[in-house]
């Protein structure tokens, strides 16, 4: 029984490693959302096994707001939601929503408050082992 638990956590491991973990930093607003939602997209389509969070502080937040359109007026809801959908996971810096006297309740659903976003992005790479992109 010992052998067939020592194989089941070694495939679980060897499993594990072909998961590529990234985190995508967003802080300069709509422009960069669009190429991140894009560049996302195209990440999963390449590797669907990708566990990719994105994390937003300063103007990085602004797509995350209900209601947020691109530079072409189209809501970044939709993409959020299929990627969501896929997996993806989206943080909201607390310190950016207190300082720019943003409530949490504007955020669209799919949007995580977290403490720092900065010191998720940092806590994400040196103890989760995620790779850093910023588009």
């Amino acid at each position: 029984m010992s052998a067939f638990l020592a194989l089941s956590s070694s495939q679980a491991l060897a499993a594990d490693e072909d998961v590529i973990k990234v985190v995508y930093h967003m802080s300069e607003g709509v422009p960069q959302a669009s190429r991140a939602i894009n560049n996302i997209r195209n990440h999963l389509n390449a590797d669907p096994k990708a566990k990719i969070v994105v994390v937003a502080h300063g103007l990085g937040i602004d797509f995350l707001l209900e209601g947020a359109t691109n530079q072409m007026e189209q809501p970044f809801a939709g993409g959020i939601g299929e990627l969501a959908a896929r997996g993806v996971e989206f943080y909201a810096c607390n310190n950016t929503l207190v300082s720019r006297k943003i409530d949490a309740s504007q955020l669209v659903m799919e949007a995580k408050v977290v403490p720092s976003g900065v010191a998720e992005v940092a806590r994400l790479q040196a103890r989760e082992g995620y790779v850093y992109l910023r588009p």
